[in-house]
Protein backbone atom coordinates (compact mmCIF):
# COMPACT_ATOMS: atom_id res chain seq x y z
CA UNK A 1 0.00 0.00 0.00
CA UNK A 2 1.72 3.23 -0.93
CA UNK A 3 1.37 6.77 1.29
CA UNK A 4 -1.38 8.33 -0.63
CA UNK A 5 -3.47 5.22 -0.61
CA UNK A 6 -2.36 4.87 3.33
CA UNK A 7 -4.03 8.15 3.90
CA UNK A 8 -6.56 8.38 2.20
CA UNK A 9 -8.13 5.24 4.21
CA UNK A 10 -7.29 7.43 7.31
CA UNK A 11 -10.02 10.03 6.24
CA UNK A 12 -12.78 8.45 5.14
CA UNK A 13 -16.18 9.52 5.94
CA UNK A 14 -18.70 7.78 7.41
CA UNK A 15 -21.66 8.18 5.08
CA UNK A 16 -23.06 6.21 2.39
CA UNK A 17 -21.45 6.10 -1.35
CA UNK A 18 -19.62 4.63 -3.94
CA UNK A 19 -15.87 3.64 -3.93
CA UNK A 20 -13.64 3.61 -7.26
CA UNK A 21 -10.15 1.86 -6.92
CA UNK A 22 -7.52 1.87 -9.63
CA UNK A 23 -4.62 0.67 -11.45
CA UNK A 24 -1.48 2.09 -11.42
CA UNK A 25 -1.92 2.83 -14.75
CA UNK A 26 -5.03 5.03 -13.51
CA UNK A 27 -7.77 3.10 -15.14
CA UNK A 28 -10.69 1.85 -12.92
CA UNK A 29 -10.86 -1.67 -11.99
CA UNK A 30 -13.58 -1.98 -9.55
CA UNK A 31 -16.70 -0.25 -7.88
CA UNK A 32 -18.50 -0.70 -5.15
CA UNK A 33 -21.02 0.87 -2.57
CA UNK A 34 -21.25 1.20 1.06
CA UNK A 35 -23.67 2.19 3.81
CA UNK A 36 -20.45 3.33 5.82
CA UNK A 37 -17.89 4.41 2.91
CA UNK A 38 -15.23 4.15 5.99
CA UNK A 39 -16.08 1.65 7.26
CA UNK A 40 -16.42 -0.25 3.87
CA UNK A 41 -13.58 0.28 2.32
CA UNK A 42 -11.12 -0.04 5.00
CA UNK A 43 -12.22 -3.51 5.23
CA UNK A 44 -10.54 -3.90 2.62
CA UNK A 45 -6.85 -3.08 3.58
CA UNK A 46 -7.05 -5.49 6.71
CA UNK A 47 -4.47 -8.00 7.65
CA UNK A 48 -7.08 -10.68 8.12
CA UNK A 49 -8.52 -9.84 4.48
CA UNK A 50 -5.05 -10.32 2.95
CA UNK A 51 -4.67 -13.92 4.24
CA UNK A 52 -8.47 -15.46 4.65
CA UNK A 53 -9.68 -13.83 1.39
CA UNK A 54 -10.80 -15.67 -1.63
CA UNK A 55 -7.46 -15.44 -4.42
CA UNK A 56 -9.67 -13.01 -6.67
CA UNK A 57 -10.36 -10.67 -3.70
CA UNK A 58 -7.14 -10.73 -2.64
CA UNK A 59 -5.47 -10.11 -6.11
CA UNK A 60 -7.83 -6.79 -6.54
CA UNK A 61 -6.69 -5.27 -3.44
CA UNK A 62 -2.95 -6.03 -4.40
CA UNK A 63 -3.53 -4.12 -7.79
CA UNK A 64 -5.07 -0.97 -5.89
CA UNK A 65 -3.01 1.74 -6.61
CA UNK A 66 -5.53 4.79 -5.85
CA UNK A 67 -9.39 5.33 -4.67
CA UNK A 68 -12.05 7.69 -5.31
CA UNK A 69 -15.03 8.02 -3.60
CA UNK A 70 -18.33 9.57 -4.43
CA UNK A 71 -21.12 10.59 -1.68
CA UNK A 72 -24.26 10.27 -1.85
CA UNK A 73 -27.42 10.84 0.54
CA UNK A 74 -29.09 7.25 0.87
CA UNK A 75 -28.26 3.50 -0.04
CA UNK A 76 -30.67 3.61 -2.69
CA UNK A 77 -28.93 6.49 -4.35
CA UNK A 78 -25.47 4.57 -3.77
CA UNK A 79 -27.27 1.51 -5.70
CA UNK A 80 -28.55 3.65 -8.61
CA UNK A 81 -24.74 5.31 -8.79
CA UNK A 82 -22.98 2.11 -8.43
CA UNK A 83 -24.67 0.59 -11.00
CA UNK A 84 -24.87 3.36 -13.63
CA UNK A 85 -20.25 3.17 -12.77
CA UNK A 86 -20.50 -0.30 -13.82
CA UNK A 87 -22.42 -0.03 -17.21
CA UNK A 88 -20.29 2.96 -17.81
CA UNK A 89 -16.19 1.72 -16.95
CA UNK A 90 -17.14 -2.00 -16.99
CA UNK A 91 -14.24 -2.48 -14.71
CA UNK A 92 -12.83 -6.21 -14.63
CA UNK A 93 -12.91 -7.19 -11.12
CA UNK A 94 -16.82 -6.41 -11.38
CA UNK A 95 -17.06 -9.49 -13.48
CA UNK A 96 -14.89 -11.20 -11.84
CA UNK A 97 -15.96 -11.07 -8.34
CA UNK A 98 -19.65 -10.93 -9.49
CA UNK A 99 -22.21 -12.93 -8.01
CA UNK A 100 -25.65 -13.79 -8.67
CA UNK A 101 -27.61 -11.47 -6.39
CA UNK A 102 -29.72 -8.76 -7.46
CA UNK A 103 -31.92 -6.43 -5.33
CA UNK A 104 -35.76 -7.51 -4.42
CA UNK A 105 -38.37 -5.78 -5.72
CA UNK A 106 -41.97 -6.25 -5.70
CA UNK A 107 -44.10 -7.88 -8.95
CA UNK A 108 -47.86 -6.84 -9.31
CA UNK A 109 -49.42 -9.11 -12.40
CA UNK A 110 -52.73 -7.20 -13.28
CA UNK A 111 -53.32 -10.23 -15.57
CA UNK A 112 -53.97 -13.24 -13.13
CA UNK A 113 -57.44 -13.60 -11.64
CA UNK A 114 -57.58 -12.38 -8.47
CA UNK A 115 -54.31 -10.96 -8.18
CA UNK A 116 -51.76 -10.47 -5.79
CA UNK A 117 -48.09 -8.93 -4.61
CA UNK A 118 -45.28 -11.01 -4.99
CA UNK A 119 -41.42 -10.39 -4.19
CA UNK A 120 -39.09 -11.19 -7.13
CA UNK A 121 -35.34 -10.31 -7.85
CA UNK A 122 -35.54 -10.29 -11.51
CA UNK A 123 -37.81 -7.11 -13.88
CA UNK A 124 -39.33 -8.71 -16.96
CA UNK A 125 -40.91 -7.45 -20.09
CA UNK A 126 -43.30 -9.18 -19.18
CA UNK A 127 -47.00 -7.11 -18.41
CA UNK A 128 -46.58 -6.99 -14.97
CA UNK A 129 -46.24 -4.08 -12.67
CA UNK A 130 -42.73 -3.59 -10.35
CA UNK A 131 -42.39 -1.35 -7.39
CA UNK A 132 -38.36 -0.94 -6.91
CA UNK A 133 -35.50 -2.73 -6.42
CA UNK A 134 -34.32 -1.43 -3.44
CA UNK A 135 -31.53 -2.30 -1.30
CA UNK A 136 -32.96 -2.91 1.53
CA UNK A 137 -35.03 -5.96 1.67
CA UNK A 138 -36.43 -5.19 4.79
CA UNK A 139 -38.11 -2.00 3.54
CA UNK A 140 -39.70 -4.19 0.50
CA UNK A 141 -41.20 -7.29 3.24
CA UNK A 142 -42.44 -4.54 5.15
CA UNK A 143 -44.39 -2.49 2.18
CA UNK A 144 -45.68 -6.04 0.86
CA UNK A 145 -46.77 -7.30 4.60
CA UNK A 146 -48.66 -4.26 5.37
CA UNK A 147 -50.19 -3.72 1.98
CA UNK A 148 -51.52 -7.16 1.74
CA UNK A 149 -52.80 -6.70 5.05
CA UNK A 150 -54.61 -2.85 4.83
CA UNK A 151 -56.21 -3.65 1.00
CA UNK A 152 -56.75 -6.99 2.00
CA UNK A 153 -54.72 -8.69 -0.90
CA UNK A 154 -54.58 -12.97 -1.83
CA UNK A 155 -51.59 -13.85 -0.37
CA UNK A 156 -51.56 -17.96 -1.36
CA UNK A 157 -49.86 -18.69 -4.57
CA UNK A 158 -52.66 -20.81 -6.66
CA UNK A 159 -54.08 -18.99 -9.53
CA UNK A 160 -57.32 -20.22 -9.34
CA UNK A 161 -57.76 -21.92 -5.97
CA UNK A 162 -59.81 -24.85 -5.26
CA UNK A 163 -61.18 -26.70 -2.24
CA UNK A 164 -58.29 -28.43 -1.32
CA UNK A 165 -56.27 -24.87 -0.99
CA UNK A 166 -59.24 -23.35 0.58
CA UNK A 167 -58.77 -26.56 3.64
CA UNK A 168 -55.37 -25.47 4.62
CA UNK A 169 -55.74 -21.52 3.82
CA UNK A 170 -55.93 -19.36 7.28
CA UNK A 171 -55.35 -16.14 5.37
CA UNK A 172 -58.61 -14.85 5.61
CA UNK A 173 -58.56 -15.36 9.52
CA UNK A 174 -55.39 -14.69 10.51
CA UNK A 175 -53.75 -12.27 7.43
CA UNK A 176 -56.39 -10.21 6.77
CA UNK A 177 -57.39 -11.34 3.66
CA UNK A 178 -60.94 -10.56 1.52
CA UNK A 179 -61.34 -14.33 0.90
CA UNK A 180 -62.31 -13.56 -3.08
CA UNK A 181 -61.33 -17.32 -3.58
CA UNK A 182 -64.33 -17.80 -1.01
CA UNK A 183 -67.00 -15.38 -3.00
CA UNK A 184 -66.78 -13.04 0.23
CA UNK A 185 -66.16 -10.06 -2.06
CA UNK A 186 -66.44 -10.10 -5.98
CA UNK A 187 -64.16 -10.13 -8.35
CA UNK A 188 -65.08 -6.61 -9.36
CA UNK A 189 -64.32 -5.43 -5.82
CA UNK A 190 -61.03 -7.29 -5.49
CA UNK A 191 -59.57 -5.95 -8.39
CA UNK A 192 -60.54 -2.10 -6.77
CA UNK A 193 -58.56 -2.88 -4.05
CA UNK A 194 -55.50 -4.44 -5.87
CA UNK A 195 -55.78 -1.04 -8.06
CA UNK A 196 -55.57 0.84 -4.65
CA UNK A 197 -52.67 -0.62 -3.72
CA UNK A 198 -50.64 -0.33 -6.63
CA UNK A 199 -51.75 3.47 -6.29
CA UNK A 200 -49.61 3.64 -2.85
CA UNK A 201 -46.79 1.54 -3.77
CA UNK A 202 -46.80 3.80 -6.13
CA UNK A 203 -46.61 6.90 -4.03
CA UNK A 204 -49.80 8.31 -4.61
CA UNK A 205 -51.53 7.69 -1.24
CA UNK A 206 -49.96 9.80 1.38
CA UNK A 207 -53.06 9.43 3.55
CA UNK A 208 -52.74 6.25 4.01
CA UNK A 209 -48.95 7.11 5.33
CA UNK A 210 -50.54 9.41 7.60
CA UNK A 211 -52.87 7.08 9.04
CA UNK A 212 -49.97 5.04 10.42
CA UNK A 213 -48.20 7.86 11.52
CA UNK A 214 -51.49 8.67 13.86
CA UNK A 215 -51.84 5.18 15.07
CA UNK A 216 -47.92 5.57 16.46
CA UNK A 217 -48.87 8.88 18.20
CA UNK A 218 -51.65 7.82 19.57
CA UNK A 219 -50.28 4.66 21.11
CA UNK A 220 -47.32 6.32 22.40
CA UNK A 221 -49.90 8.51 24.17
CA UNK A 222 -51.42 5.55 25.45
CA UNK A 223 -47.59 4.49 26.63
CA UNK A 224 -48.22 1.27 24.36
CA UNK A 225 -44.93 1.75 23.62
CA UNK A 226 -43.96 -1.89 22.08
CA UNK A 227 -46.88 -0.79 19.39
CA UNK A 228 -45.54 2.57 18.99
CA UNK A 229 -42.23 1.43 17.99
CA UNK A 230 -43.23 -1.28 15.76
CA UNK A 231 -45.59 1.41 13.72
CA UNK A 232 -42.89 3.53 13.67
CA UNK A 233 -40.93 1.24 12.11
CA UNK A 234 -43.48 0.44 9.63
CA UNK A 235 -44.41 4.22 9.30
CA UNK A 236 -40.66 4.64 8.43
CA UNK A 237 -40.34 1.81 6.12
CA UNK A 238 -42.79 2.41 4.31
CA UNK A 239 -42.22 6.62 3.67
CA UNK A 240 -38.83 5.28 2.63
CA UNK A 241 -40.33 2.30 0.03
CA UNK A 242 -42.80 5.36 -0.93
CA UNK A 243 -40.72 8.33 -1.19
CA UNK A 244 -38.19 6.46 -3.69
CA UNK A 245 -41.07 4.75 -5.72
CA UNK A 246 -42.85 8.08 -6.36
CA UNK A 247 -39.10 9.75 -7.95
CA UNK A 248 -39.43 7.55 -10.76
CA UNK A 249 -42.51 7.43 -11.62
CA UNK A 250 -43.92 8.40 -14.82
CA UNK A 251 -46.81 10.71 -14.90
CA UNK A 252 -48.78 10.58 -18.58
CA UNK A 253 -49.30 13.70 -20.42
CA UNK A 254 -52.28 15.49 -19.00
CA UNK A 255 -54.93 15.90 -22.11
CA UNK A 256 -55.87 19.42 -23.19
CA UNK A 257 -59.19 19.33 -21.77
CA UNK A 258 -58.41 18.15 -18.19
CA UNK A 259 -55.11 20.70 -18.45
CA UNK A 260 -57.35 23.78 -19.54
CA UNK A 261 -59.63 22.65 -16.55
CA UNK A 262 -56.77 22.39 -13.94
CA UNK A 263 -55.30 25.67 -14.92
CA UNK A 264 -58.87 27.78 -14.57
CA UNK A 265 -59.21 25.42 -10.87
CA UNK A 266 -55.66 26.15 -10.00
CA UNK A 267 -56.22 30.32 -10.94
CA UNK A 268 -59.61 29.94 -8.64
CA UNK A 269 -57.38 28.93 -5.89
CA UNK A 270 -54.41 30.97 -6.07
CA UNK A 271 -56.89 34.25 -6.66
CA UNK A 272 -55.34 35.12 -10.37
CA UNK A 273 -57.03 36.84 -12.89
CA UNK A 274 -57.20 34.56 -15.24
CA UNK A 275 -55.07 31.14 -15.68
CA UNK A 276 -51.87 30.97 -15.70
CA UNK A 277 -50.67 29.53 -19.28
CA UNK A 278 -47.07 29.64 -18.97
CA UNK A 279 -45.71 28.05 -15.25
CA UNK A 280 -41.98 27.89 -14.72
CA UNK A 281 -41.12 25.76 -12.17
CA UNK A 282 -37.58 25.50 -10.78
CA UNK A 283 -36.07 22.82 -8.55
CA UNK A 284 -32.40 22.79 -7.12
CA UNK A 285 -30.27 19.40 -7.10
CA UNK A 286 -27.02 18.34 -4.83
CA UNK A 287 -25.47 15.43 -3.55
CA UNK A 288 -24.13 16.39 0.29
CA UNK A 289 -23.11 19.66 -1.40
CA UNK A 290 -21.46 18.94 -4.39
CA UNK A 291 -22.50 19.80 -7.71
CA UNK A 292 -25.10 22.18 -6.73
CA UNK A 293 -27.12 22.98 -9.60
CA UNK A 294 -30.89 24.07 -10.68
CA UNK A 295 -33.09 23.17 -13.08
CA UNK A 296 -36.83 25.26 -14.87
CA UNK A 297 -39.20 23.33 -17.12
CA UNK A 298 -41.74 25.36 -18.56
CA UNK A 299 -45.06 24.37 -19.39
CA UNK A 300 -47.43 25.98 -21.67
CA UNK A 301 -51.04 25.52 -21.83
CA UNK A 302 -50.37 22.77 -18.47
CA UNK A 303 -48.26 20.55 -21.00
CA UNK A 304 -44.15 20.54 -20.50
CA UNK A 305 -42.46 22.52 -23.18
CA UNK A 306 -38.66 20.94 -23.86
CA UNK A 307 -37.83 23.70 -26.02
CA UNK A 308 -38.48 25.78 -22.88
CA UNK A 309 -36.06 24.16 -20.30
CA UNK A 310 -33.04 25.73 -18.76
CA UNK A 311 -30.82 24.44 -16.52
CA UNK A 312 -27.84 26.48 -13.98
CA UNK A 313 -24.49 25.57 -12.33
CA UNK A 314 -25.16 27.60 -8.78
CA UNK A 315 -22.18 29.85 -8.42
CA UNK A 316 -22.12 30.89 -4.61
CA UNK A 317 -23.44 28.80 -2.28
CA UNK A 318 -23.47 24.70 -2.02
CA UNK A 319 -26.08 23.14 0.89
CA UNK A 320 -28.50 26.09 0.84
CA UNK A 321 -30.99 24.97 -1.20
CA UNK A 322 -33.25 28.52 -0.20
CA UNK A 323 -30.20 30.67 -1.04
CA UNK A 324 -29.71 28.44 -4.59
CA UNK A 325 -32.89 29.54 -5.52
CA UNK A 326 -32.51 32.90 -4.95
CA UNK A 327 -29.42 32.87 -7.12
CA UNK A 328 -31.20 31.38 -10.02
CA UNK A 329 -34.32 33.57 -9.49
CA UNK A 330 -32.08 36.27 -9.70
CA UNK A 331 -30.17 35.20 -12.70
CA UNK A 332 -33.47 34.29 -14.52
CA UNK A 333 -35.79 37.45 -14.00
CA UNK A 334 -32.81 39.48 -14.24
CA UNK A 335 -31.93 38.41 -17.64
CA UNK A 336 -35.43 38.45 -19.16
CA UNK A 337 -35.53 42.38 -17.84
CA UNK A 338 -32.13 42.85 -19.66
CA UNK A 339 -34.08 41.39 -22.72
CA UNK A 340 -37.69 42.65 -22.69
CA UNK A 341 -39.14 39.14 -22.66
CA UNK A 342 -42.28 37.95 -21.70
CA UNK A 343 -42.72 37.02 -17.98
CA UNK A 344 -44.50 33.55 -16.71
CA UNK A 345 -47.81 34.10 -15.45
CA UNK A 346 -46.62 31.92 -12.66
CA UNK A 347 -43.41 30.70 -10.90
CA UNK A 348 -43.84 26.96 -9.07
CA UNK A 349 -40.88 26.25 -6.29
CA UNK A 350 -40.25 22.54 -5.59
CA UNK A 351 -39.92 23.00 -1.73
CA UNK A 352 -41.52 24.78 1.21
CA UNK A 353 -41.72 28.11 2.79
CA UNK A 354 -38.56 28.79 2.54
CA UNK A 355 -37.89 28.45 -1.03
CA UNK A 356 -41.50 30.55 -2.02
CA UNK A 357 -39.60 33.11 0.52
CA UNK A 358 -36.46 33.18 -1.10
CA UNK A 359 -38.03 33.72 -4.42
CA UNK A 360 -40.24 36.43 -3.40
CA UNK A 361 -37.58 37.85 -1.59
CA UNK A 362 -36.00 38.19 -5.24
CA UNK A 363 -38.47 39.17 -7.26
CA UNK A 364 -39.54 42.19 -4.94
CA UNK A 365 -36.12 43.04 -5.41
CA UNK A 366 -36.37 43.09 -8.94
CA UNK A 367 -39.46 44.87 -8.85
CA UNK A 368 -41.27 41.83 -10.21
CA UNK A 369 -42.87 41.15 -7.01
CA UNK A 370 -46.95 42.70 -8.49
CA UNK A 371 -46.70 40.66 -11.85
CA UNK A 372 -46.04 37.38 -11.12
CA UNK A 373 -47.58 35.13 -8.59
CA UNK A 374 -45.30 32.59 -6.65
CA UNK A 375 -46.10 29.34 -5.08
CA UNK A 376 -44.68 26.00 -3.68
CA UNK A 377 -45.45 22.64 -3.60
CA UNK A 378 -44.19 20.78 -0.64
CA UNK A 379 -43.18 16.94 -1.35
CA UNK A 380 -44.16 15.71 2.05
CA UNK A 381 -47.47 15.92 1.98
CA UNK A 382 -48.24 17.75 -1.65
CA UNK A 383 -49.48 20.78 -0.01
CA UNK A 384 -49.38 24.19 -2.39
CA UNK A 385 -47.52 26.95 -0.07
CA UNK A 386 -48.51 30.34 -1.13
CA UNK A 387 -46.43 33.36 -0.88
CA UNK A 388 -49.33 35.37 1.33
CA UNK A 389 -49.90 34.50 5.02
CA UNK A 390 -53.01 32.12 3.31
CA UNK A 391 -52.50 28.67 5.33
CA UNK A 392 -50.98 25.66 2.57
CA UNK A 393 -53.70 24.29 0.45
CA UNK A 394 -54.15 20.32 0.38
CA UNK A 395 -56.38 18.95 -2.46
CA UNK A 396 -57.77 16.15 -3.32
CA UNK A 397 -54.97 13.31 -5.47
CA UNK A 398 -57.72 13.41 -8.21
CA UNK A 399 -57.41 17.20 -8.63
CA UNK A 400 -56.45 18.41 -12.28
CA UNK A 401 -54.59 21.31 -10.50
CA UNK A 402 -52.71 19.27 -8.37
CA UNK A 403 -51.54 16.82 -11.27
CA UNK A 404 -50.54 20.03 -13.18
CA UNK A 405 -48.28 21.05 -10.28
CA UNK A 406 -47.04 17.69 -10.11
CA UNK A 407 -46.85 16.92 -13.05
CA UNK A 408 -43.91 19.92 -13.54
CA UNK A 409 -42.32 19.76 -10.30
CA UNK A 410 -41.24 16.25 -11.00
CA UNK A 411 -40.11 16.91 -14.30
CA UNK A 412 -38.27 19.57 -13.03
CA UNK A 413 -36.59 17.40 -10.29
CA UNK A 414 -36.08 14.96 -12.79
CA UNK A 415 -34.04 17.57 -15.05
CA UNK A 416 -31.84 18.99 -12.60
CA UNK A 417 -31.11 15.40 -11.17
CA UNK A 418 -30.23 14.30 -14.54
CA UNK A 419 -27.89 17.73 -14.91
CA UNK A 420 -26.40 16.90 -11.62
CA UNK A 421 -25.43 13.41 -13.05
CA UNK A 422 -23.84 14.38 -15.89
CA UNK A 423 -21.51 16.28 -13.90
CA UNK A 424 -20.60 14.05 -11.65
CA UNK A 425 -20.24 11.59 -14.32
CA UNK A 426 -18.06 14.01 -16.57
CA UNK A 427 -15.59 14.73 -13.20
CA UNK A 428 -14.75 10.94 -12.95
CA UNK A 429 -13.91 10.94 -16.17
CA UNK A 430 -11.42 14.10 -16.33
CA UNK A 431 -8.06 14.93 -14.58
CA UNK A 432 -5.72 17.53 -13.85
CA UNK A 433 -3.69 16.19 -16.56
CA UNK A 434 -6.29 17.14 -19.30
CA UNK A 435 -5.63 20.82 -18.32
CA UNK A 436 -2.30 20.75 -19.38
CA UNK A 437 -1.85 21.75 -23.06
CA UNK A 438 -0.12 19.42 -25.40
CA UNK A 439 -1.13 17.03 -23.51
CA UNK A 440 -3.75 14.32 -25.03
CA UNK A 441 -5.41 11.03 -24.27
CA UNK A 442 -2.39 9.13 -25.57
CA UNK A 443 0.11 10.88 -23.49
CA UNK A 444 -1.76 11.22 -20.66
CA UNK A 445 -1.65 7.72 -20.90
CA UNK A 446 1.89 7.19 -21.18
CA UNK A 447 2.39 9.29 -17.90
CA UNK A 448 0.44 7.31 -15.86
CA UNK A 449 1.25 3.81 -17.24
CA UNK A 450 4.97 5.09 -16.35
CA UNK A 451 4.56 6.80 -12.76
CA UNK A 452 1.49 4.93 -11.75
CA UNK A 453 -0.46 8.02 -10.39
CA UNK A 454 -0.52 12.20 -10.83
CA UNK A 455 0.80 12.29 -7.40
CA UNK A 456 3.82 10.58 -8.21
CA UNK A 457 3.98 12.66 -11.53
CA UNK A 458 4.07 14.88 -9.52
CA UNK A 459 6.98 14.20 -7.12
CA UNK A 460 9.15 13.19 -10.29
CA UNK A 461 11.91 15.19 -11.18
CA UNK A 462 11.87 17.19 -14.62
CA UNK A 463 14.71 14.99 -16.69
CA UNK A 464 12.66 11.39 -15.38
CA UNK A 465 9.36 13.37 -16.97
CA UNK A 466 11.42 14.07 -20.08
CA UNK A 467 12.31 10.79 -21.03
CA UNK A 468 8.71 9.90 -21.64
CA UNK A 469 8.78 9.94 -25.58
CA UNK A 470 6.88 12.95 -27.11
CA UNK A 471 7.87 15.07 -24.05
CA UNK A 472 9.98 18.12 -24.70
CA UNK A 473 12.08 19.28 -21.81
CA UNK A 474 9.61 22.33 -22.19
CA UNK A 475 6.81 19.93 -21.98
CA UNK A 476 8.21 18.64 -18.30
CA UNK A 477 9.14 21.47 -17.11
CA UNK A 478 5.39 22.84 -17.81
CA UNK A 479 4.10 19.50 -16.22
CA UNK A 480 6.44 19.55 -13.17
CA UNK A 481 5.14 23.40 -12.35
CA UNK A 482 1.56 22.64 -12.85
CA UNK A 483 1.25 19.42 -10.61
CA UNK A 484 4.15 21.14 -8.11
CA UNK A 485 1.21 24.02 -7.53
CA UNK A 486 -1.91 22.42 -8.04
CA UNK A 487 -0.66 18.78 -5.62
CA UNK A 488 2.32 19.55 -3.53
CA UNK A 489 2.14 23.11 -2.63
CA UNK A 490 -1.46 23.60 -2.81
CA UNK A 491 -3.03 26.91 -1.99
Amino acid sequence: MNDTLREKLKHLPEKPGCYLYRDRAGKIIYVGKAVNLRRRVQSYFRASTLRKAPPKLRSLVHHVEDLEIRVVRTEAEALLTESHLIKTYRPRFNILLRDDKRYLALKADPTRPFPRLTTCRIMRDDGARYFGPFPSSTEVRTALDFTEKRFGLRKCSSLTPCEEDHKHCLADVIRFCSAPCLGRISETAYRERFEDACAFLRGERPDILEEVRVAMIEAAEKEAFEKAARLRDTWLALKSFTREQAKVRNFPTIPKPDAGEGLSELASLLGLTAPPRCIECFDISHLMGTYTVASMVTAIDGVPDRRRYRRFRIRTVTNDDPHAMAEVIRRRYTRLQAENAPLPDLILCDGANLQVRATRDILRELGLYEQIPVAGLNEHFEEIVLDDDRPNLILPRDSKALQILMRLRDEAHRFAITFNRALRLHAMKTSILDELPGIGPHRKQQLLTTFGSVRRLAAADETAIAQIPGITPEMARAIKDALTARILNPE
